[in-house]
C-alpha cells in the first residue's frame, strides 16, 4: 500500500517537473526569437531634380503625310494606232531626257493625208502667183518665197502678212487662206501620234506594250521628274496662321532611320469645317527619297513665353507637379498650356524652383526623399 503511493508521489513530481521544464524552454525560445528580428529601417527613396527654368517655348507641331512627285503626269492617247517601238523600251523604271519620245504610235496613213493636203495647198497658192504678181506686185517676192518654202515632209512655215486688205479679200476668196489652217490643223493631228516627255524623268507605270493597238482616250501610263516631291499634311488652323511660305521643316520616315529637310510653298486657304484643319504643302528636294512613302514632319508652331517644357508623366489629373522643399515632396498647382506627345508645355512653376525631373512611382505629398542633383 505505501508502495503505491509513493509511486503517485514520484510521478506527480515528475509530472510538475516536466511541465516546469516545458514552460522555462519556451520562454527561453520566445526571448531569443524576439532578439533576432531586427528593428524596421524606414526606407528613402531618390529622385533625380532639376530647377525651374522657365522662358519662350516653341511649339513642334507633329504631322504625317504620304510623299507623291511633284512633277508627274498620266500618260493618255489622244489618237488611235498600233504602238510602234522605239529607241527604248516603254518599261516601268524607263528613263527618260526631256523631250524625247515616251509613246510612237504608227502614223503612215495619216501622214500620206497631210503630204496630199499640203500638196493641194502649193498648187492653190502656185495658181494664185500670177494675179498677185500683176496686181500686188509688191507682194509677190514675198508669196514666191513662201510657195519655195513649203515642203511636203515638213510642217508649213508661216503664213505671209497681209496688210493689204485687198490682199487678204483675193487671197481667202480663193480658198488659200482656208486651205492653209485646215493643213495646220492636220500637222497639230499629226503631232499626237508621238508623246514626248516634258522633262527629265522615270515611267513608273507602263500600261501597254510595243505591238498593242492603242485607242483615243486609253491611259498609258505615268511619268514622274525623281528628286523633287511634295508632303501634303494636315495642321490645326491655329498654327497654320504662324506658318509662312518657305518656313524650313524637318522629317523622317516612319521608322526613324532617315531625316530630310524640307521647305512650305503653300498654304491651304480652305479650312476642313468636320477636322477644322487645314492642309500644308511641304516640298523636299532629295534623291534618295521616293514616291509613296510615309513621312513624319515636325513644323514650328507658334512660342509660348514664360513656360517649361516636362514630360507628361510628371503632371497629374489635377495639372500639379511635386516640388522639393527641404527633402520632402510638395504638390503645386501649374497650368497646362499645350500637351504634345510625351511631352507637356507649363506656366505657373517659380522661377529656380527645384522640381522632379523624372517620374517616381508611388510619390506623394510629404514624402521625405533624397534628391538627386
Amino acid at each position: 500500500m505505501e508502495l503505491k503511493k509513493l509511486r503517485g508521489v514520484i510521478l506527480a513530481g515528475l509530472a510538475l517537473i516536466g511541465l516546469a521544464l516545458s514552460i522555462f524552454l519556451a520562454k527561453n525560445l520566445i526571448d531569443n526569437k524576439a532578439s533576432a528580428v531586427a528593428p524596421a529601417r524606414k526606407i528613402i527613396k531618390e529622385v533625380v531634380v532639376q530647377k525651374a527654368l522657365n522662358g519662350p517655348v516653341t511649339i513642334s507641331v507633329p504631322a504625317q503625310g504620304l510623299v507623291t512627285a511633284k512633277k508627274r503626269i498620266e500618260i493618255y492617247s489622244e489618237v488611235q494606232g498600233v504602238f510602234r517601238m522605239g529607241a527604248q523600251l516603254f518599261r516601268t523604271g524607263q528613263s527618260y531626257q526631256s523631250n524625247e519620245i515616251l509613246i510612237q504610235i504608227d502614223a503612215a496613213e495619216y501622214l500620206a493625208n497631210v503630204k496630199s493636203s499640203r500638196t493641194n495647198l502649193y498648187n492653190q497658192i502656185a495658181a494664185i502667183l500670177p494675179d498677185i504678181r500683176l496686181d500686188f506686185s509688191k507682194e509677190y517676192p514675198t508669196w514666191l518665197a513662201f510657195l519655195n518654202a513649203i515642203n511636203v515632209d515638213k510642217n508649213l512655215p508661216d503664213m505671209p502678212e497681209m496688210s493689204d486688205e485687198n490682199l487678204k479679200l483675193f487671197v481667202s476668196g480663193r480658198g488659200v487662206l482656208g486651205a492653209y489652217y485646215s493643213v495646220k490643223n492636220l500637222e497639230q493631228r499629226l503631232s499626237k501620234y508621238q508623246v514626248r516627255a516634258p522633262f527629265n524623268g522615270v515611267l513608273t507605270e507602263a500600261l501597254v506594250t510595243e505591238g498593242t493597238l492603242v485607242r483615243s482616250g486609253q491611259k498609258l501610263g505615268e511619268f514622274i521628274q525623281p528628286g523633287l516631291y511634295e508632303l501634303m499634311v494636315s495642321i490645326p488652323k491655329s498654327y497654320a496662321l504662324k506658318l509662312n511660305q518657305g518656313a524650313t521643316v524637318s522629317l523622317s520616315n516612319m521608322e526613324g532611320t532617315q531625316s530630310f529637310t524640307g521647305k512650305v510653298v503653300r498654304l491651304n486657304a480652305k479650312v476642313d469645317p468636320s477636322t477644322q484643319t487645314t492642309s500644308v504643302a511641304i516640298e523636299i528636294n532629295d534623291p534618295n527619297l521616293y514616291e509613296g512613302v510615309y513621312l513624319k514632319a515636325t513644323l514650328a508652331g507658334n512660342t509660348l513665353q514664360n513656360a517649361i517644357s516636362l514630360p507628361r508623366a510628371l503632371i497629374s489629373e489635377g495639372n500639379t507637379i511635386f516640388a522639393l522643399e527641404n527633402n520632402t515632396l510638395k504638390a503645386i498647382q501649374v497650368t497646362p498650356l499645350h500637351y504634345s506627345e510625351g511631352q507637356v508645355v507649363v506656366a505657373g512653376i517659380p522661377e529656380g524652383l527645384e522640381i522632379l525631373a523624372k517620374p517616381l512611382l508611388g510619390a506623394y505629398e510629404g514624402m521625405t526623399v533624397n534628391p538627386i542633383r
